[in-house]
C-alpha cells in the first residue's frame, strides 16, 4: 500500500464541477462501459456546437468531455447546465464524478467468457442508489475485463475479471480478491467502494486510490488460474462484432457523429481514444 502524499483535494472535473481552461469551462461526461446512445451522442454535439468549441472529446477512461464553454462564477450557466442535462448523460447529480465504470468494448458483441453489460448496468444502479457512493473520489476507477483480457493492464481501484460465464475475481487495488458469482459481483463491488470511503480519510490528505490506503482493504488472493493474459488494445479497423474506428486526436465533429449515429443506435467509446461501432463486418 502506498499512503497518499498530497495537499490537494481530487479535481477531475464533471458538470457540476467544470475545469477552469484558457479557452473556457471543461465539462466530462461519464459513460458506463464507453457505451452512449446515437440520441445522446447527437444531443451533446449540439450542446457543443451551442455553447462550446463545437466538438466532442474523447477520453482514455472511455469517457466524453465538452469545453471553451461559458462560465457564470466558474460554473456551467443554469441553461447550459440544463443542456447538458437533457442529454441524458447525467442521471445524478449528486453522482456526477464517480460513475467512472470502463469494460470490455466488445463485451455483448462477439467474444469474451461473459457479457458484462448486466454487470456494468447494476454496478451503475447501485452507485446511483447510495447517495455515500457520491462521495467516491472523480479519479476512482472501476476496471470490468470480461475474459478476455483486453483491460488487465488497466490499473484499477476496483473491478473484476471473468472466469467464466458465471463466475469472477475481484479486482481490489493492485491484487486480487475472492471468486464471486457474476450475478453478485455488482454488490460486492459497491460495497468495497463503501468500504473505502470509511478508510480513506479526510481533507486534502484523503485517499485517492485503493493502493493509497494504508492497509489492505480486503484480504488479498491468489490469481485464479483460469485469469486471462493480456492481450493489449483493440485493433482498429473491423474486429469481431464491428468495427474499431480510429478516431484522430480523439475529436468528434458533427460530420463524424452525424456519420456514426446513421450506422447504429449505440456506439461504444473505447479506451484507446476510438469508437467501436457494432454491425457485422463488411
Amino acid at each position: 500500500m502506498v499512503t497518499a502524499n498530497r495537499e490537494r483535494s481530487d479535481r477531475c472535473p464533471g458538470a457540476l464541477r467544470p475545469w477552469a481552461a484558457d479557452d473556457g469551462l471543461l465539462v466530462r461526461l461519464r459513460l458506463i462501459g464507453g457505451r452512449v446512445s446515437a440520441t445522446s451522442l447527437r444531443s451533446l454535439m449540439s450542446v457543443a456546437e451551442e455553447y462550446g468549441d463545437g466538438r466532442i472529446h474523447l477520453t482514455s477512461r472511455t469517457n466524453l468531455q465538452i469545453r471553451a464553454l461559458p462560465s457564470r462564477d466558474g460554473r456551467l450557466p443554469d441553461e447550459v447546465l440544463a443542456a447538458v442535462e437533457a442529454t441524458g448523460l447525467l442521471p445524478s447529480r449528486a453522482h456526477d464524478l464517480v460513475r467512472n465504470v470502463m469494460v470490455s468494448p466488445q463485451t455483448g458483441l462477439a467474444g469474451g467468457r461473459a457479457d458484462l453489460r448486466s454487470v456494468a448496468a447494476a454496478l451503475d444502479a447501485a452507485l446511483l442508489a447510495e447517495p455515500t457512493l457520491g462521495e467516491l473520489p472523480g479519479r476512482f476507477l472501476f476496471v470490468l475485463d470480461d475474459g478476455r483480457g483486453d483491460l488487465l493492464d488497466r490499473r484499477c481501484d476496483l473491478g473484476l475479471v471473468a472466469a467464466d460465464a458465471a463466475t469472477c475475481q475481484l479486482r481490489i487495488g493492485d491484487g486480487h480478491g475472492p471468486l464471486v458469482a457474476l450475478d453478485h459481483a455488482a454488490g460486492e463491488l459497491a460495497e468495497l467502494g463503501l468500504r473505502f470511503l470509511s478508510r480513506r480519510g479526510s481533507g486534502p490528505t484523503a485517499a485517492w486510490h485503493v493502493r493509497e490506503l494504508p492497509s489492505e482493504l480486503a484480504a488479498a488472493s491468489a490469481p485464479d488460474p483460469r485469469l486471462p493474459r493480456s492481450v493489449g488494445p483493440l485493433a482498429y479497423g473491423e474486429v469481431p462484432g464491428g468495427h474499431h474506428l480510429e478516431v484522430p486526436e480523439g475529436l468528434l465533429d458533427r460530420a463524424l457523429v452525424d456519420s456514426l449515429t446513421s450506422i447504429s443506435e449505440f456506439l461504444v467509446v473505447t479506451p484507446w481514444r476510438g469508437v467501436l461501432v457494432p454491425g457485422e463486418p463488411r
